[in-house]
């Protein structure tokens, strides 16, 4: 009883510590020590019965709109797995595997000028997230990288800064925006549902490319997934608000490239029609459902 006391303290305290860090960048939490009990140990349970019932590794998806903390809550759950499960976790992003700036360039030449701007389905290297996957999966490792990829020039980033993964691990967390996404039916495409659609996809082509990019290789890509947890915004709305204060950090912080105002409210349009879609298809479909409230802080809990 007493080991388990200590354990928990010493995962409290590594907590504590990361969030102290997350607060210097701008990020501010409350309830610290009830988030910890209340979410991220309830899902590390879940996650590590997963890994004992499946016998080998595991792959657990986080999904959520811009500016959901996504990446928090992976770099928290992996914190926890890591000290009071003894797992071994590696975290990438969707985003990493974006095609480069050259490559969308000719998509955008060759499919629809849209393509130009990362984000949708169909804008990453689907081949290269699954030689990853079958890397990580595979009985024999072999240490591998990982790429990044670098927003602040839009372009993926050099070999040297990508992540190398040195030991097999027990549990891959795979996050990022669009991860668990569903496809539409093709007439739920016909009206548009921003400015960006109606003025610059008149033909549906980008549309109906995103589409049947989502129901083909996205579709297969998302079934390596064992647990799927969402992160539910309280509104459309709110993706734009709290991707204006990533930004903001962004810029105090990192001092990077960093967009406008305004042009960030033309490049969440590009997420908006699936960001939708997925908050009505996932609230029921993903394993654990986290709601968020209106000031960014994780609300309640929902498991499938």
């Amino acid at each position: 009883m007493k080991a388990k006391k200590n354990s928990f303290l010493n995962l409290k305290k590594q907590y504590l510590q990361f969030l102290i860090k997350q607060e210097e960048l701008g990020e501010p939490f409350l309830n610290k020590t009830q988030q910890l009990k209340k979410f991220y140990i309830p899902i590390s349970k879940i996650i590590h019965q997963s890994y004992l019932t499946k016998k080998k590794t595991i792959v657990i998806g986080i999904s959520g709109g811009q500016g959901s903390g996504k990446t928090t809550v992976s770099k928290i759950l992996r914190l926890v797995l890591k000290n009071s499960f003894n797992l071994n976790v590696i975290s990438f992003s969707i985003d990493d595997f974006y095609k480069t700036f050259n490559e969308r360039k000719k998509m955008s030449k060759k499919t629809h000028e849209l393509f130009l701007t990362r984000g949708v389905p169909g804008t990453h290297d689907v081949n290269m997230i699954n030689n990853c996957f079958k890397k990580l999966l595979k009985k024999k490792f072999i240490p591998f990288l990982i790429p990044k990829f670098d927003k602040s020039i839009d372009d993926r980033a050099s070999k040297k800064k990508w992540q190398k993964v040195n030991k097999k691990p027990n549990v891959i967390i795979f996050e990022g925006w669009c991860v668990g996404a569903r496809h539409q039916r093709e007439s739920q495409l016909k009206k548009p549902i921003n400015s960006l659609e109606k003025n610059h996809d008149r033909r549906l082509i980008w549309r109906k490319k995103v589409n049947n990019e989502l129901k083909n290789r996205y579709t297969l890509l998302f079934k390596l997934i064992d647990k799927l947890i969402f992160l539910k915004v309280p509104s459309f709305k709110y993706v734009y608000e709290w991707r204006l204060l990533q930004e903001k950090k962004i810029r105090k912080f990192k001092k990077k490239k960093t967009m406008s105002d305004a042009k960030i409210k033309e490049f969440i349009m590009f997420y908006e029609r699936i960001t939708k879609q997925m908050t009505r298809d996932l609230n029921k479909k993903a394993n654990v459902v986290i709601n968020l409230d209106e000031k960014h802080r994780l609300n309640d809990i929902k498991i499938n």
